[in-house]
């Protein structure tokens, strides 16, 4: 049996490049700064604070939920869910490293003074 070409890579960059697909669009951006925002568990119809539909809404829910992100039950109009505090410092660990390797190796994205810490990246906090 052939290995698919993401299989050749580690679990750590195939389960990140999952969650990073999952906020590849603004709606899934924006329904997780409205749950990190209210700090709680949601029940009832987070379409209301979205441009919209129902139908798109619970679909970025879904996605949400496959990468591991919110928690909860996702079906219908009316839903229980919340972030997923676990999988997100999950993607704090290995964000913050990935993006510190990217950017601050001497390179113009970084302060003079050559501390990881000021790359220009930490604006998005990550």
């Amino acid at each position: 049996m052939a290995q698919a070409k993401k299989e050749l890579f580690d679990v750590e960059l195939q389960d990140a490049a999952v969650i990073f697909k999952s906020l590849g669009h603004p709606a899934r951006l924006a329904i997780l700064r409205y749950l990190a925002a209210t700090q709680t568990c949601i029940t009832g119809d987070i379409s209301d604070v979205l441009p919209l539909s129902r139908t798109t809404v619970a679909q970025h829910l879904t996605q949400l939920k496959e990468a591991g992100l919110i928690k909860g039950e996702v079906a219908g109009a009316r839903v229980n869910y919340c972030i997923n505090n676990d999988k997100i410092e999950l993607l704090k660990q290995f964000a913050s490293p990935f993006f510190e390797s990217l950017c601050c190796n001497g390179g113009s994205d970084c302060q003079t003074d050559g501390h990881s810490d000021s790359c220009r990246i930490n604006k998005f906090n990550l």
